[in-house]
């Protein structure tokens, strides 16, 4: 059977299907595993009992879900079987589908319309040891007006500082629907006991942040300890309370895109309401076909579950083609639900100055200086 040119897996993860039909995850009515479907550890796929999920119609998390999803928390063991379950990434069938879709052109009013939804999406970060209150207040003025001179720049999706400076951005942005995230849990290496990381995470909310940005320990995913990861990301979660969280992956220490989809899975499978490419501090951080896998991951499980996900990319993302990069992903492979500040971010510093230039340049046909617009 031929694999889907949209999941990019190595083999199918149906085989319930006409003999050389493709089984396709975006084609309604497409026949896709249900959460206790997934593959086994030895590699063939455990019929648990499929059903037909439509991509337009999203079926709610059911009892039996929630019980098989407490039974896959029960050992390292019941997680790995899951994981390694997952049908593999065939990667150079991500990076043919990353290069197709950047050859994606898009005309004057679709592009005006893209450069204001990236600018909404912005997590405008500053994340630097020599951080000051007033760089933090200066960066959050520049998150809610973007632009003095033009009021329908809109305002981006939150400023992200760490724990300490989250009083700072807080007053800065009061009143307005400007999110304050902070990074926590021993940012950004994620060593460290869970206590201390709850005590980081209970700093930042307790100075009133909207969001959490965790980072996962990447030595013991590595390690093949996913229930040690599971349960950090558990006791987090419930720590959080009303508060988003956002579990930062580290792609680039995962090594592969496997890892990437594992890692994903587990990051949703514990209760992350966005998954993260990275602290930005690792190179590389946010990459295309990193990307895709992630899209693909909270795609499948929406589709397996009814919960939607969000994905914030992260680090090295400095154009404005490069946002609108990502968002032809978003909706090729999530799709455009998935285009909203509420599951889709994009973790930056210089970006938004570069989207604003390339604004004005659609409006006025000229490019302004690179010294127009303040620092961010």
């Amino acid at each position: 059977m031929r694999h889907c040119c949209r999941c990019f897996s190595s083999r199918c993860a149906s085989t319930t299907l006409p003999a050389g039909q493709a089984a396709c995850c975006r084609r309604p009515g497409s026949r896709r595993p249900a959460l206790g479907a997934l593959g086994g550890a030895d590699g063939n796929v455990v019929r648990v009992g499929v059903e037909s999920v439509s991509a337009a119609a999203p079926r709610s998390e059911s009892a039996a879900d929630r019980r098989w999803l407490a039974d896959v928390a029960t050992s390292d063991a019941a997680l790995r079987q899951v994981l390694h379950g997952l049908p593999g990434v065939d990667e150079v069938g991500v990076r043919e589908r990353v290069a197709a879709l950047a050859t994606r052109s898009i005309k004057r009013d679709a592009k005006m319309r893209a450069l204001d939804l990236a600018i909404r999406t912005v997590d405008l970060t500053t994340l630097e040891g020599a951080d000051t209150p007033g760089k933090v207040r200066s960066m959050c003025a520049k998150a809610l007006r973007p632009d003095p001179d033009d009021p329908d720049v809109p305002p981006v999706a939150a400023v992200c500082v760490y724990p300490d400076l989250v009083g700072e951005a807080r007053s800065a942005v009061a009143g307005s629907p400007v999110a304050v995230a902070s990074v926590a849990t021993a940012f950004p290496s994620g060593r460290a006991s869970l206590a201390v990381k709850l005590a980081d995470v209970a700093d930042a909310l307790a100075a009133r942040a909207d969001e959490i940005d965790m980072v996962i320990d990447r030595g013991a995913f590595l390690a093949g300890h996913y229930g040690r990861v599971y349960e950090e990301i558990r006791a987090v979660r419930e720590a959080c309370g009303g508060a988003h969280l956002k579990v930062i992956l580290e792609t680039g220490e995962l090594a592969t895109l496997d890892n990437v989809a594992r890692a994903s899975w587990l990051a949703m499978l514990a209760g992350a309401d966005f998954i993260k490419t990275s602290t930005g501090k690792v190179a590389p951080a946010a990459t295309p076909p990193v990307a895709l896998v992630m899209l693909a991951a909270v795609r499948d499980y929406q589709l397996a579950t009814g919960r939607p996900v969000g994905v914030k990319v992260a680090g090295g993302i400095r154009t404005a083609k490069d946002a609108i990069r990502y968002l032809v992903l978003v909706n090729e492979t999530a799709g455009p639900a998935w285009l909203t500040p509420a599951l889709f971010r994009i973790g930056a510093s210089s970006l938004l100055n570069d989207l604003l230039m390339q604004r004005s340049k659609q409006i006025t046909g000229q490019y302004a200086g690179p010294d127009y617009f303040t620092v961010d």
